[in-house]
């Protein structure tokens, strides 16, 4: 057991009161701000550099702070503060953030609580109003552990079942984060999607776990416990008094195949409040995405999703941006240099290639901003548009459509929305980024070719965007 006992002051202002948890060298305490005129409780989430300690959970622990930093809502616990514990018995890194003084779901359900059919139903659209702002993120976070102890319910207020917080956030993973290297699995077991286990997690896999944790507040077993049939909980006979509706869309929430669950938040939400499960009956209205620069237009007889103009703003940004960059670069190398044993030395036989350096730097700046203007004069910008009469994808030059790629509107009869996944070859994992395709007939016009990366928010915006015009469901794969 951690040394830190009640009363232990750390960074000189936060007392230790008691201790609230421990889990694989990670221990959480509640406090006192000793620096605020209230004492003001907060949490303090210590990673300990101890025989349990692994590298997988500081790099959880920095995302965690990273993550909540970064958030701002009323029902997910603050980032107040982050600071190094280095002393003789304890080393470790400390999380500050603010104290929810509520209990949680899996602490109500031990004390007796039972919930109401309308009280699932409300908790279930906070929930999803949490996951709507999580997932909407750029890029998009995803909690991957929610269950009963996760969740914070306040006190009722007349018919409202109370304020729900959603806490813990140290199995939290950004898809920027997971693009980029090695993933671990993380989560609990029971509430876990099946895609989860390969190290896939994706918005829609917060949502198997929150239909997991209804079942279990509706039926009072855990989910590992329920029987199951092709892998999907049968909880049906245990909820009789159920509202069918309401089982149907807990069965969706808790579908195995992604393909067949809700795939995001807003739809799940949407079929809750409409009554409606299936999706291609349910009509989300997407915006567009704070920070998009994808132009879309839509009338009855067409719709029209472009990629911006290189404007003369962008051009400027370039010119400036990038010398001061690379100056600052170079010159950071230069003062660096000294600091080392034998910095001196290392100094004189930098100068040459330091000029050296400087001069390929400036002559790519001179091809990289001919290039740019060059950019700039064509008004070159790339296109999909799909009217009454056909489908074309093309780039667009002052107007003039080039390397036009284009099929019968009549023809298209399949809108595919494929997630991001990964395959082995040649003794490795290579990743398949998600992409949009519209196929008419054998002809295949993928969004990305035209707009290049898209974001997870952008995605979702467009595959339903072009779904509600062309009249056509969304295949997942």
């Amino acid at each position: 057991m951690v040394s830190l006992t009640p009363g232990t002051i750390l960074a000189q202002r936060y007392q230790i009161q008691q201790v609230l948890g421990k889990k694989a060298g990670r221990y959480t305490f509640l406090a006192d701000d000793t620096d605020q005129t209230d004492n003001q409780q907060v949490v303090l989430k210590l990673l300990r550099f101890d025989r349990e300690f692994e590298w997988d959970h500081l790099k959880l622990f920095e995302r965690e702070a990273e993550t909540l930093r970064s958030l701002h809502h009323p029902a997910i616990p603050r980032y107040l503060d982050f600071f190094e514990l280095d002393t003789p018995d304890c080393k470790g890194f400390v999380l500050v953030q603010s104290y929810i003084d509520a209990p949680s779901l899996d602490t109500q359900i031990k004390n007796g609580r039972s919930f109401s059919e309308d009280e699932l139903k409300q908790l279930a659209e906070a929930i999803l109003e949490i996951l709507i702002y999580l997932h909407s993120q750029n890029p998009p976070v995803v909690h991957r552990d929610i269950k009963p102890s996760n969740i914070l319910l306040g006190d009722r207020s007349g018919h409202h079942i109370g304020q729900v917080y959603l806490v813990d956030f140290g199995s939290v993973q950004t898809l920027a984060a997971r693009e980029g290297g090695t993933l671990t699995i993380v989560g609990t077991y029971g509430y876990m999607p099946p895609e989860q286990f390969g190290e896939r997690a994706v918005p829609a896999s917060d949502l198997y776990s929150l239909g997991a944790t209804l079942i279990y507040l509706a039926t009072g077993k855990h989910p590992a416990d329920l029987p199951q049939r092709n892998l999907r909980l049968q909880f049906g006979s245990f909820v009789p008094d159920l509202d069918p509706h309401l089982i149907r869309w807990l069965q969706r929430l808790t579908e195995p195949d992604l393909s067949r669950r809700f795939s995001s938040a807003s739809i799940a939400l949407q079929s809750l409040k409409s009554g409606k499960i299936e999706i291609d009956q349910i009509h989300v209205p997407l915006g567009k995405p704070q920070g998009s620069q994808i132009v879309l237009s839509k009338t009855a007889e067409a719709i029209d999703i472009t990629t911006p103009y290189y404007s003369f703003n962008d051009l400027l940004r370039d010119a400036i941006g990038f010398p001061i960059q690379s100056v600052r670069d170079l010159v950071d190398g230069f003062l660096s240099a000294p600091s080392h044993p034998l910095g001196w030395l290392i100094l004189a036989f930098w100068l040459g290639p330091f000029f050296l350096a400087l001069l390929m730097a400036i002559a790519f700046y001179l091809i990289c901003m001919v290039w740019s203007i060059y950019i700039w004069l064509l008004r070159r910008r790339r296109r999909l548009r799909i009217d009454l009469q056909r489908i074309a994808m093309f780039t667009e030059i002052w107007g003039i459509p080039l390397n036009r790629i284009q099929a019968r509107r009549q023809d298209i009869c399949k809108l595919v929305w494929t997630y991001r996944y990964y395959r082995i070859k040649n003794g490795g994992r290579v990743e398949v980024p998600p992409r949009i395709q519209v196929w008419a007939g054998v002809q295949v016009f993928e969004l990305e070719r035209v707009l290049g990366d898209l974001s997870s928010p952008e995605q979702d915006w467009l595959v339903h965007e072009l779904s509600d015009w062309l009249e056509l469901p969304i295949t997942r794969e």
